[in-house]
Order: C-alpha cells, then sequence, then structure tokens
C-alpha cells in the first residue's frame, strides 16, 4: 500500500461534497441519462432511478470496505473513504427529497376543497 496523501485526499473529498450539492442523490445518473437520450417516463420513474443510485454506492462502499478488510492490495485506504462518503452524501440527499415530498404531501393533504 502506498502512503496517503492527506492534503490530496482532503481536496478529494471537499470536490465530491461540491458535486454532491451541485448534483443532488442520483444526479450524475440522470445527466447520464439525458445524455444518451433516455428520459424518465415520470416522476416516479426519477424517484426510482435515484433510490437505485444512492442503493448502488452504498453497495459499492461494502464492497470496498469489505476489498480492504480482506487486505486486497488493488484498494487503498483513501479510495475507500472517499467511496464511503460518497455513499452518505448521497443517502443523506435522498434523506432530504423525502422529507420534503413527505412536507408537500402533507401541505396538499390539508388544503381546503
Amino acid at each position: 500500500m502506498s502512503s496517503v496523501d492527506t492534503q490530496s485526499l482532503l481536496l478529494q473529498m471537499r470536490s465530491l461534497a461540491a458535486q454532491a450539492q451541485a448534483n443532488p442523490v442520483g444526479g450524475s445518473q440522470v445527466v447520464q441519462a439525458a445524455e444518451s437520450g433516455e428520459k424518465p417516463e415520470n416522476f416516479a420513474d426519477l424517484l426510482t432511478h435515484s433510490i437505485e443510485a444512492v442503493n448502488k454506492e452504498q453497495h459499492k462502499s461494502k464492497d470496498f470496505k469489505e476489498a480492504f478488510e480482506r487486505g486486497d492490495s488493488d484498494v487503498e485506504l483513501s479510495e475507500v473513504m472517499l467511496q464511503a462518503q460518497k455513499a452518505s452524501l448521497s443517502f443523506q440527499a435522498m434523506t432530504q427529497v423525502r422529507n420534503k415530498l413527505v412536507e408537500a404531501y402533507k401541505e396538499v393533504t390539508q388544503m381546503p376543497i
């Protein structure tokens, strides 16, 4: 294993945090789908794709951690930490989206008919 350059790692983490804020949950997958001509049929499809993207990040993070724990020489600690942060940020963003949806639902149900 090589030594970890903490400054480089910190810069990468900040860059990923900025990307996560610019492209909320599943944003990169939505952009890729738009570039390839695919468009989600409706809001439910978009939400489903976003949840699947968060799930994929979580599983990837788990796989990186397990590989590092096994002593796999191809996986470095910095990669494990970056993937864990990506998974955490995507989960937090999805939680915020869920909270906003619940708030919107409550507002709609409280509207007078």
